[in-house]
C-alpha cells in the first residue's frame, strides 16, 4: 500500500543531505586554513579580530569571513580550553550563523558550537544574545566559553535574576550575553516601563542563539511573560467563593473536561450557585449572569478550576506558607511566579493559605513576539525534527539535522505494557533492582513530584541508596545530573531535569583522578552505560525523546526503555478504546506485559493527538498576541520616540491643536442638537480651572478661530510660566515625564480591557461569529479610544498644571498661620505670597 508519509521522509532526509553538502564545501575551506592559524602567536588573536571588524565597516559580509573567523575560533578553543571543535559542531556553527535550528544529539558539544556562531556575529560589534534554560548554565556557559571570547579580543557576560539594573546594562553590553528567555523579555518590558533612556538595560535586538531551542520556544510558549502590581484587597471575597463552591454536587452541578482542561457549570449548578450566592448575599439581583455579577462569574470559574483542575504536588506545593508553581515540563518550582487572573488567589484559599493580593498586569509580552523582535534567531537542541513544522510556520526556523560525531550505539528497548498502575510499578522496581544489582547508574524519570516520591518510597522498601531529584531540592541539579554516571548511582528525577548539563560515564571530571576516572568509565561501560527508564510516557514525542538523549553519549555504551499502564494519564485521556479491549482479549495474566511494536505505534498516535492540541493553544495565543503586538509595538515606540525627543513641545503642540479641532467638531454638532452637553463638558473638561466661570462662558459662545486662540494662548502662557520659574530645560523634561506616565497609565488599563475581552470573547462563536475577528475589530476600537484618551490626559494636565516654588510653598504656609492666628486681611488686597494675585483668588481660596 502506497504511503505518503515514507515520500515525504524520503525527501526530508535528501534535503537535509543536501544542506549538509553544501555545508560540507564550505567545513573544507574552514579545514584548509588549520595550518595557517596554529603558527599565530596568542597577541595576534585579538589583532585579527580588530581586522575583521575593520573589515565588516568597509562592507565585507559574515558570509565572506566565515570560513575565517570560524577556523580562527577553533584555534582559540584548541589553546584555551584544549577542544578542538570536531566537523560536525563546525556545520552546527554554520546553521546557527545562518538562522536556522541545529539539532544535534545530547553530549555533541552544542555549548562549543555556538562560540562559533557567536564570535562572528558579535564582529559586528551589536551584540549577541545566548539564551539558555536557566541562571545556573548561563552563568556557567559565559564564564568557560569566556576564556574562548576573551582571548580573541571579545566580551562576554551572563544576567542572573539576583543583578541590578547597573550589573545587568554593563553586561548587555558585553559582545556576547548569555540570559535565560525569561530575563532578557522581563528586561525588555522592564526597559519600555523607564523614563529615560540611561535607565534602559538592553541594547538592540540583532542576535540571538536559544539553546535547547525546544524547550524556550515550544516548552514554554504557551505562558506569556507579565509584569503584575497589585490591586485592592478581595481576600474574604475568594475565602467566601471557595467555601460556596464546596457545597455544590459534583455530578449534577458541573461539567469536568480533563482533555480540554476545562470546567463547565451546568444550569442546575447556575440554579445552585444563584441560591447559595443569594442567600450568603454576594449575588446582585439574583442573576448570576447579570452585568453587576460578570466579576463573580470570573471568581466562580476560577474557584472551580482551583478545587477540580489543580493537584497539590503535580501543578503546585505548598511551601513555608506560600503556594508556588511547580513548572509541568521540568518539575522545578517556578519561584516569584504566579497563576495570573485571580487563580492563584482561588488556590490560595483552597489550600487556606494567607491570600496574597491580585496582580493587575502592566506589561505583558509572549515568547514568540518577544524573539521576533530580533533581526535574525537560530538554535540548537537535541530534539527539534519532530516541531519542524512548527518551528517554520510561526518563526521561520528550518531544522538541519546534524549527525553524530561517533556512531550512536545505545539500545532503545519497546515499551512494557501494563494493564495497571501497581503492576507497572512492580516491574520497575524489579528492572531497577536487577540492573542496580550489576552496578549499572539508573537514570529514572518521572511526569510529577508525587510520582518521584512514589518510587522513592518503593526503592527505599528494597533499601536502594537514590537521589530524588525535584522542585523540593533543584539547587544542586547541575552537580546531581553530572554524576548520574556514576557506579551504583540511582537518581529519579522529573522529566526534563539537568539539560545542558553533560553526564559522563564513571563520574564527572575535576572530582577524581583522570586515570581512575578513565577506569571507572570503563567500568560502567562494560556495564552497558547509563540506563535510562521512562516511568510512563510524557505528552510529547520530544520529551521522550530528550529522556532517552540522556544515555548514549558521543558513541558511549547506554540504553533506554519505557513502562506504560492503560491508568497513566496519557493512555487514560487520549489513548483509544480498542487498544484496551486487544489487552483483553490477549488475556495478559497479572503482572503480565505486552512488548509489541503495534503498541508503540498507538502510543505516539495518542502523543500525536496532544503535541496537536498543544500546538493549536500556541497559535491560538499567538494570533490574539499579535493584535496586542502590533499595537504595543506602536505604543513601545512612541514612548522611545518622547524618551529621545529634544523637542517634546512639538509632542503637546501637535496634540492640542488636534483636540481643539475635536472640540470645534462637537461644537457644530452641538448646534444641530442643543439639548446635548457633550460639547461643553469636553470643552470644561480639558480647560479645567485654567479659565474661571465667566471665561469659560465667552469661550462656549466664542467664534471658532477666536476659541482655538483663546485655548492655544491659555496653554502657551501655562507653558511659559513653567519655563520662567524652571527653565527650558526643566518645563521639557516635566512635559516628557507626565506624557510617559499618561502612556503607562492608559497602557496598563488598555491590557486589562484586552484580557477581560479575551476572557468573553469566545462565547461570540455561539452567534456563529470568528472570536478572532471579533477581538480585532473591538481591540481596535480600544486602540483607537486608548490613543483618544492619552491625548486627552496629556493636555489637560498640561493645560492646568502649576508650579510652586519651595518660597511659595513657605509663603503659602506663613499666610496660613497668618489666617489661623486670626489676622484679618481683605479679600481683595494682593496676597502676601508673592504670587501676584488678589488674596481671594490665591491663598484666600484654600
Amino acid at each position: 500500500m502506497f504511503n505518503p508519509l515514507n515520500l515525504i521522509t524520503k525527501f526530508i532526509k535528501s534535503s537535509n543531505q543536501k544542506e549538509l553538502d553544501r555545508i560540507g564545501k564550505i567545513i573544507k575551506t574552514i579545514n584548509s586554513l588549520e595550518n595557517e592559524f596554529k603558527k599565530l602567536d596568542d597577541l595576534d588573536f585579538p589583532k585579527k579580530t580588530q581586522e575583521y571588524k575593520e573589515q565588516i565597516k568597509q562592507g565585507k559580509t559574515l558570509d565572506e569571513l566565515l570560513p575565517e573567523a570560524f577556523a580562527l575560533v577553533r584555534e582559540a578553543s584548541k589553546r584555551t580550553r584544549n577542544e578542538r571543535h570536531f566537523d560536525v559542531q563546525i556545520i552546527g556553527g554554520v546553521v546557527l550563523h545562518e538562522g536556522k535550528i541545529a539539532e544535534m544529539r545530547t553530549g555533541e558539544g552544542k555549548t562549543l558550537t555556538i562560540s562559533l556562531a557567536a564570535y562572528l556575529n558579535a564582529l559586528t560589534e551589536k551584540g549577541v544574545h545566548i539564551v539558555t534554560v536557566n541562571d545556573y548554565l548561563a552563568k556557567r556557559d559565559s564564564i568557560e566559553m569566556g576564556h574562548i571570547y576573551n582571548f580573541l579580543g571579545l566580551s562576554s557576560g551572563h544576567i542572573n535574576n539576583d543583578q541590578d539594573d547597573n550589573e545587568r546594562k554593563r553586561n548587555y553590553n558585553c559582545d556576547i550575553t548569555y540570559a535565560t528567555n525569561s530575563e532578557l523579555g522581563f528586561d525588555y518590558l522592564r526597559d519600555n516601563m523607564k523614563f529615560s533612556e540611561n535607565e534602559m538595560v538592553q541594547r538592540e535586538h540583532s542576535f540571538s542563539i536559544v539553546d535547547e531551542i525546544d524547550s524556550c520556544l515550544i516548552d514554554e510558549a504557551r505562558t506569556p511573560l507579565i509584569i503584575s502590581g497589585s490591586t485592592e484587597d478581595k481576600t474574604a471575597q475568594y475565602i467566601a467563593i471557595d467555601r460556596l463552591i464546596k457545597l455544590l454536587n459534583d455530578k449534577e452541578d458541573y461539567e469536568i473536561d480533563e482533555k480540554e482542561k476545562s470546567i463547565l457549570l451546568t444550569n442546575n449548578g447556575i440554579n445552585n450557585v444563584e441560591k447559595l450566592f443569594s442567600n450568603a448575599g454576594i449575588l446582585k439581583n439574583n442573576n448570576f449572569y447579570d452585568p453587576e455579577n460578570l466579576h463573580l462569574v470570573h471568581h466562580v470559574n476560577q474557584a472551580l478550576r482551583a478545587n477540580h483542575m489543580f493537584e497539590k504536588g503535580k501543578d503546585y506545593i505548598v511551601k513555608d506558607g506560600s503556594l508556588k508553581i511547580i513548572d509541568e515540563l521540568t518539575g522545578r518550582i517556578l519561584e516569584g511566579r504566579r497563576f495570573g487572573d485571580g487563580l492563584h488567589q482561588a488556590l490560595e484559599a483552597k489550600e487556606k493559605i494567607k491570600i496574597q493580593a491580585e496582580n493587575q498586569t502592566l506589561a505583558s509580552i509572549t515568547y514568540q513576539n518577544y524573539f521576533k523582535l530580533y533581526k535574525k534567531i537560530s538554535g540548537c537542541t537535541g530534539t527539534a525534527a519532530t516541531e519542524s513544522e512548527e518551528f517554520f510556520e510561526i518563526y521561520g526556523l528550518a531544522v538541519v539535522i546534524i549527525p553524530t560525531n561517533n556512531e550512536m550505539i545505545r539500545k532503545d528497548y519497546n515499551d512494557q505494557i501494563f494493564r495497571t498502575e501497581v503492576e507497572k510499578n512492580n516491574a520497575i522496581i524489579e528492572k531497577i533492582v536487577e540492573r542496580h544489582d550489576a552496578g549499572q547508574p539508573i537514570l529514572i524519570f518521572t511526569s510529577s513530584i508525587n510520582k518521584s516520591e512514589i518510587y522513592s518510597a518503593l526503592l527505599n522498601k528494597k533499601n536502594i541508596k537514590h537521589v530524588v531529584l525535584n522542585a523540593k531540592n533543584h539547587e544542586n541539579e547541575a552537580d546531581i545530573i553530572a554524576n548520574a554516571g556514576k557506579e551504583k548511582s540511582v537518581i529519579i528525577t522529573t522529566s526534563i531535569s539537568g539539560r545542558g548539563v553533560d553526564i559522563q560515564l564513571g563520574g564527572k571530571k575535576g572530582s577524581i583522578e583522570e586515570a581512575q576516572l578513565q577506569i571507572d568509565k570503563n567500568k560502567i561501560k562494560s556495564l552497558g552505560g547509563l540506563f535510562v527508564v521512562g516511568t510512563e510516557r510524557m505528552e510529547s514525542r520530544r520529551v521522550d525523546n530528550q529522556a532517552r538523549g540522556r544515555a548514549g553519549r558521543q558513541g558511549d555504551e547506554g540504553s533506554s526503555i519505557f513502562y506504560v499502564s492503560l491508568e497513566d494519564d496519557l493512555m487514560r485521556i487520549f489513548g483509544s478504546e480498542s487498544m484496551n479491549k486487544m489487552l483483553e482479549k490477549l488475556g495478559l495474566k497479572d503482572g503480565e506485559s505486552i512488548d509489541h511494536p503495534w503498541i508503540n505505534k498507538a502510543l505516539e498516535r495518542a502523543q500525536q493527538k496532544v503535541e496537536a492540541r498543544n500546538f493549536d493553544i500556541r497559535k491560538t495565543l499567538i494570533k490574539f498576541d499579535n493584535v496586542l503586538n502590533d499595537q504595543r509595538h506602536v505604543v513601545f515606540s512612541q514612548r522611545k520616540n518622547a524618551i529621545n525627543s529634544q523637542s517634546i513641545f512639538d509632542y503637546s503642540d501637535e496634540f492640542l491643536k488636534e483636540i481643539i479641532d475635536d472640540i470645534i467638531k462637537l461644537k457644530i454638532q452641538s448646534l444641530s442638537n442643543p439639548k446635548s452637553n457633550e460639547f461643553r463638558n469636553r470643552l470644561k473638561q480639558i480647560v479645567g480651572k485654567s479659565f474661571d466661570e465667566s471665561e469659560l462662558k465667552s469661550l462656549i459662545s466664542t467664534k471658532d478661530a477666536e476659541l482655538k486662540e483663546k485655548i492655544i494662548n491659555k496653554f502657551s502662557e501655562s507653558r511659559d510660566e513653567r519655563i520662567k520659574i524652571l527653565g527650558e530645560d526643566h518645563a521639557k523634561e516635566i512635559e516628557k515625564r507626565i506624557f510617559l506616565q499618561s502612556i503607562d497609565l492608559n497602557w496598563k488599563s488598555h491590557i486589562q480591557y484586552l484580557e477581560q475581552l479575551r476572557q468573553v470573547i469566545g462565547l461570540r462563536s455561539y452567534g456563529q461569529r470568528d472570536p478572532l475577528v471579533e477581538y480585532k475589530k473591538e481591540a481596535f476600537d480600544l486602540f483607537s479610544n486608548l490613543l483618544e484618551k492619552l491625548k486627552l490626559d496629556f493636555v489637560t494636565i498640561l493645560m492646568n498644571l502649576k508650579v510652586v516654588t519651595e518660597q511659595q510653598e513657605e509663603k503659602k504656609e506663613s499666610m496660613l498661620d497668618q489666617i489661623k492666628s486670626g489676622k484679618k486681611i481683605g479679600r481683595n488686597e494682593p496676597c502676601s505670597c508673592g504670587s501676584g494675585k488678589k488674596f481671594k483668588h490665591c491663598c484666600g481660596a484654600l
